[in-house]
């Protein structure tokens, strides 16, 4: 089975890019070093095209080139966050309309090519500097949410399960910066998605 996973710097993690082969060192590589040991018998692809900055609609730019001429029976994606922090960061305007319009061409490009599409939640911790970014966040993930448990054959959601471990434990144990995952962060995303990853493993 070969799997894309597919995304921003959350899942890029400093991969070589010059090698297919490597998995970067974030969430990707953990899952992989979970799931193999797992399907000892079973033939196992992982390839990540994770791009560091890369918005939604840079992945529908890049989705035949970085996934669908791979033929892979899976897609893993994680995308959106650089949507909103590109908006305070750099004040690119962002379009909730064509946001939305671009995430659901993406999803039918990979589904009318016959991919299985797992689609993870980006999040947002409380770093001080993020609290700003919630509310715009916020109608993202409305969007996010509701295209993708319709279109998505797996919805994994993070961002509340994050935010209520910050109830009783300090966001920077997750992430340094209220975006990128620590270890431990990246560790429980590849937990919660191997579980999703899983159900389609044939």
């Amino acid at each position: 089975m070969k799997i894309v996973f597919f995304g921003d710097s959350i899942t890029d993690c400093d991969r070589d890019r010059s090698d297919e082969t490597s998995l970067g060192n974030g969430y990707v590589k953990i899952l992989a070093d979970k799931l193999r040991p797992i399907y000892p018998d079973m033939d196992i692809e992982l390839i990540n095209k994770g791009i560091s900055g890369n918005e939604v609609c840079d992945l529908l730019a890049r989705a035949k080139r970085d996934v669908i001429d791979y033929k892979p029976d899976a897609v893993v994606i994680m995308i959106g966050i650089n949507n909103v922090i590109h908006k305070f960061k750099y004040g690119k305007e962002l379009n909730l309309v064509q946001f939305e319009r671009d995430l659901k061409a993406l999803i039918k490009l990979l589904k009318d090519a016959g991919i299985v599409v797992i689609f993870l939640e980006p999040f947002l911790l409380p770093a001080p500097d993020k609290k700003r970014m919630r509310p715009l966040f916020n109608s993202e993930l409305e969007i996010i949410h509701r295209v993708c448990v319709e279109m998505c054959d797996e919805f994994v959601a993070y961002d509340e399960m994050f935010n209520g471990l910050c109830q009783s434990t300090p966001y920077t144990r997750f992430t340094p910066d209220g975006v990128h995952p620590s270890f431990e962060g990246s560790d429980i995303i590849a937990n919660t998605a191997i579980k999703a990853i899983r159900k389609h493993l044939m």
